[in-house]
């Protein structure tokens, strides 16, 4: 599967770092704990099982968007087979239309993730997966004072997670 991640501002992406950190020295789940040298902040816009040139093309195309202003709100609890403790991110009409251009550039696939259709996407950076959910109360509890910072998305990526790599999209290298 190929993703389409957003990355933040230095500012920003440091914000959801020390909030991982934070979890982590309470003995808490957190993307900490993840120490893949692709593990970093980000927003997924989409996925799909392969990026071909013209899908990617039109990828690009759609994020001569960025930088895009965000904020980063409240947190969120998504449940599931991998519950989740993330962070909101306050989505602009831009980054809304953003999105919705990348799921239309993406190659048609009935294994695409329903959660990336631009009327179910709901924009977060991913705290803490995969805990119970009293591991994942505690940690909300834990950062519940957390700050609601703003910045912005200013970068673009694509995770393979056969290959286990990441391609920038923009700004190109």
């Amino acid at each position: 599967m190929r993703t389409v991640e957003l990355l933040f501002d230095p500012g920003l992406e440091a914000a959801v770092a020390a909030a991982w950190d934070r979890l982590a020295a309470a003995g808490l789940p957190s993307l900490a704990h993840h120490t893949h040298p692709s593990n970093r902040p980000h927003v997924t816009l989409g996925t799909a099982t392969t990026l071909p040139s013209r899908a990617r093309a039109g990828v690009e195309a759609a994020l001569a968007a960025l930088p895009l202003p965000v904020g980063l709100g409240g947190l969120v609890t998504f449940p599931g087979r991998r519950r989740a403790l993330v962070w909101e991110v306050t989505p602009s009409p831009g980054l809304r239309e953003l999105q919705a251009a990348v799921w239309r550039a993406l190659p048609e696939d009935p294994r695409r993730n329903p959660v990336h259709r631009p009327r179910n996407w709901r924009p977060h950076a991913t705290l803490a997966r995969s805990a119970s959910p009293g591991r994942i109360a505690e940690a909300a509890e834990l950062l519940a004072d957390l700050p609601r910072p703003r910045g912005h998305l200013v970068a673009a990526r694509s995770y393979d997670d056969h290959s286990r790599t990441v391609a920038r999209l923009v700004p190109r290298p």
